[in-house]
């Protein structure tokens, strides 16, 4: 599974979420999905990549804010649909968010302060309403599509985390896609380029602290986990209340993603 990291020069985390075995039998189709940080920065070279893989859609999970402020490149012409994000309250991405409010910034406040947004994220609305959305292109099987957000890591480790437990993927196999972006691509590239980011909302602060927050741990998806199963009581329920992932729309999503 090494191959699925799509190695480019200005966009970071750019990898396929496919090829893992399912419980209900059949394995995820590669090169179906895709799960990457923003594009603002693409070469030329990024951008011809890109256009190889055919998108059909694209959902792009950042606020207007992060849009604004680095907006995204395409290969040209783009045939593929973009969905937007509505805002939420706080418009920023949620390692960036992690940092404001905490008076001392510390490795260890940091992951607390991560561990609390985890406990929430699987809740917000616009990220459930993209994630629904979402789900209902996936089902129609009409191409390949991507999901992105600033890093690439926590909106889009969520969507990507429920779309592999809703098609049965383990969830030991989850968490080690999620956990993958600590080491796909050029990862001193990813931190320099989310540091500078974090620096300018944030101002001053110590590399171990930015290398915590442009990080994933398994504690993270492990408090949304706990947090789906205190509110919904178990994932499933999650999926069919908050994502409207009806029985029959399973079905369709596994008829078009699983091979």
């Amino acid at each position: 599974m090494n191959d699925r990291v799509l190695p480019l020069e200005g966009v970071h985390n750019f990898r396929d979420a496919g090829g893992y075995v399912l419980s209900g039998g059949g394995r995820m189709k590669r090169a179906a999905v895709w799960r990457s940080g923003q594009h603002h920065g693409a070469s030329d070279a990024d951008l011809a990549r890109i256009a190889d893989l055919a998108l059909a859609s694209v959902f792009d999970l950042r606020t207007s804010k992060e849009r604004d402020a680095h907006p995204c490149r395409r290969p040209q012409p783009f045939a593929a649909q973009v969905f937007l994000a509505a805002d939420p309250q706080v418009r920023l991405a949620p390692h960036v968010a992690a940092a404001q409010g905490v008076r001392q910034r510390t490795p260890a406040t940091m992951r607390e302060s991560l561990m609390r947004i985890y406990g929430t994220i699987a809740f917000r609305p616009e990220l459930q309403a993209m994630v629904r959305d979402w789900f209902d292109r996936l089902a129609q099987g009409d191409g390949p599509s991507l999901v992105n957000c600033m890093a690439g890591k926590d909106r889009t480790g969520i969507a990507v985390a429920m779309l592999h437990a809703a098609l049965g993927v383990h969830r030991d196999d989850i968490m080690d896609d999620y956990l993958l972006t600590n080491t796909a691509g050029d990862v001193e590239a990813r931190i320099a380029a989310g540091a500078e980011t974090i620096r300018v909302v944030s101002g001053p602060m110590d590399e171990d602290v930015v290398r915590v927050l442009m990080g994933v741990e398994p504690e993270y998806l492990d408090a949304a986990w706990a947090a789906v199963g205190e509110r919904h009581g178990s994932v499933d329920a999650y999926l069919a209340e908050a994502l409207g992932l009806d029985e029959g729309k399973r079905e369709r999503l596994r008829d078009a993603l699983v091979e």
